[in-house]
């Protein structure tokens, strides 16, 4: 049997709790600025945030929220969120983290499955808050701030509580993000204490922290991404966060420029901005070093163009909300074009026959399965998919289609489920998409499969023009068949305003054939 290993050696695992890591790395730096608040500009120090962190568990655990109690969190990045965050899981409770765009049927839903009882937000989303916990378990909403009829959340600034809550490392759900649900309703991911321990040290032996730098923290907390990379590892790790609480180029060129930031942690989107809007071009972005995108696949053509853009390193990364997140990571020091990178040190990959099932050697396609200590433990309440997504030996079946080449660079080529199947030849809609978004009239694409009657499945593309041109379809066609085989390219190509997607980047692609079957 073929298992894939880090060629980097393994690290000793973490016996402390995600907090207890985090204070590690504040600890060594109390008096240093460790969060801004982009809009604002107001900071706090290290010091200053272990202390609200103290303070919230405190308080928490005063207010019956504590120890075996989910609190949800709806709320844009802000310092307060990781004050929030650690708060509960310091006061070893179970953190529920909800993306803010929920509809209130979403956000019930999220609710009633995690069985939350606090819902913490602000005064924004306050309304859609009051709708949605009727029927559900929340005692209470509390505000980062003041709103009329809600408890602010300083009012959960209690005495500090000095120690951790013993917690098992193992056993202990500390946080439960919820899958981004392109199929079927949003699952419950339930992640350990040591998952997302182990997954912060795993990273830090590819993912390069320096002391004192500052980054700019975009991609949002209630993902795991933002969440697990962005607001634990780099704050244990030293630097400095910038928040923004939503995407915003103007903003975020603005806080490279001001703050000499030397990496960018993105999703396709971001980086496709970043290589192609012609606002970069009025800012001093020399400070950049690498640009990281990861979430959902990005061409090697743009991620090229994107290096080129900037002058730095363009590079991706991997990892699944099931995975803490990171399995793989390209640092820019062994960048190669369309890798998604090396794997993490303690994590065994393997590659399954599409068909049989039968594991396979570096250079050949199949799907993706890892084992390691940041899997998670399960779906919340769903034995099955849990049952159908980790085999009974550990191995997390990720549904990608992938291959390892001789050096042991992973290469993602696809959903398993969203390969398109035309006449028994298989078509990766990322593929085509990275084609397609390498045209400069092009500013984003994605690409279905159309029921055929004879071929089974044909390629369709839409497209979104770039800024200021009017696509020129002969022209892209010819571009696409110069580049791709001819099953592989689209039988039909429509212009739309913007591609559907979820937070984290990915193409929501049941609602493209939403559209076409209503059409």
């Amino acid at each position: 049997m073929t298992i894939f290993t880090s060629p980097l050696p393994a690290i000793a695992v973490p016996d402390v709790t995600i907090t207890e890591r985090l204070f590690q790395g504040l600890n060594a730096r109390p008096d240093r600025v460790v969060l801004i608040d982009g809009p604002s500009g107001r900071s706090l120090t290290g010091a200053a945030l272990m202390e609200g962190i103290r303070r919230m568990a405190g308080g928490l655990t005063a207010a019956g929220y504590g120890a075996g109690h989910v609190v949800a969190l709806m709320a844009p990045n802000m310092p307060e969120y990781c004050t929030v965050f650690h708060g509960v899981a310091w006061a070893g409770g179970t953190i529920t983290t909800i993306n803010p765009t929920y509809t209130e049927h979403e956000l019930r839903h999220q609710l009633n499955d995690s069985r939350a009882e606090l819902l913490i937000t602000i005064p924004d989303f306050l309304p859609i808050a009051t709708l949605a916990v009727a029927g559900t378990a929340v005692r209470q909403i509390a505000v980062i701030g003041h709103a009329a009829g809600a408890t602010p959340l300083d009012a959960f600034m209690g005495e500090p509580l000095a120690d951790q809550v013993p917690v098992d490392l193992d056993g202990h759900i500390v946080v439960l993000p919820y899958s981004s649900g392109t199929t079927g309703l949003p699952k419950g991911v339930m992640l350990s204490q040591r998952n997302l321990t182990v997954n912060v040290d795993q990273s830090m032996a590819l993912i390069e922290v320096r002391e004192g730098e500052v980054t700019v923290a975009f991609l949002p907390f209630f993902h795991i991404y933002g969440m697990n990379v962005m607001m634990n590892l780099f704050l244990t790790g030293g630097a400095t966060l910038v928040t923004m609480p939503r995407f915003d180029l103007p903003a975020l060129l603005g806080h490279v420029q001001t703050h000499r930031v030397r990496q960018i942690f993105a999703v396709p989107p971001v980086a496709m901005a970043l290589a192609k809007h012609p606002l970069i071009d009025q800012f001093d972005l020399s400070s950049l070093e690498v640009v990281v995108s990861a979430a959902a696949p990005l061409g090697s053509e743009l991620a090229d163009a994107c290096g080129a853009r900037l002058n730095c390193v363009a590079v991706q990364g991997y990892g699944m909300t099931e995975m803490s997140p990171v399995s793989h990571f390209t640092s820019a020091r062994n960048a190669r074009s369309g890798a998604v990178g090396l794997t993490v040190p303690n994590t065994e990959c393997r590659i399954l026959d599409i068909e049989t099932g039968a594991p396979l050697p570096a250079g050949q396609e199949g799907e993706l399965c890892i084992r390691g200590p940041q899997v998670m433990k399960g779906y919340l309440n769903n034995p099955e998919a849990t049952a159908r997504t980790i085999d009974a030996d550990g191995w997390l079946h990720t549904g990608d289609v992938a291959m390892f080449d001789a050096d042991g660079f992973l290469f993602i080529r696809d959903r398993l489920k969203e390969l398109i199947k035309y006449k028994g030849f298989q078509v990766a809609p990322a593929e085509v998409e990275a084609v397609l978004q390498s045209h400069p009239a092009i500013a984003d694409a994605a690409v279905i499969g159309l029921p055929d009657d004879e071929a089974g499945e044909v390629p369709m593309a839409f497209i979104v023009p770039a800024p200021g041109t009017v696509p020129d379809l002969d022209a892209i066609r010819a571009h696409v068949a110069d580049r791709l085989s001819s099953y592989k390219r689209p039988q039909r190509i429509d212009v739309i305003d913007a591609i559907p997607k979820s937070a984290s980047g990915k193409i929501l692609r049941r609602i493209l054939r939403e559209r076409v079957k209503a059409a």
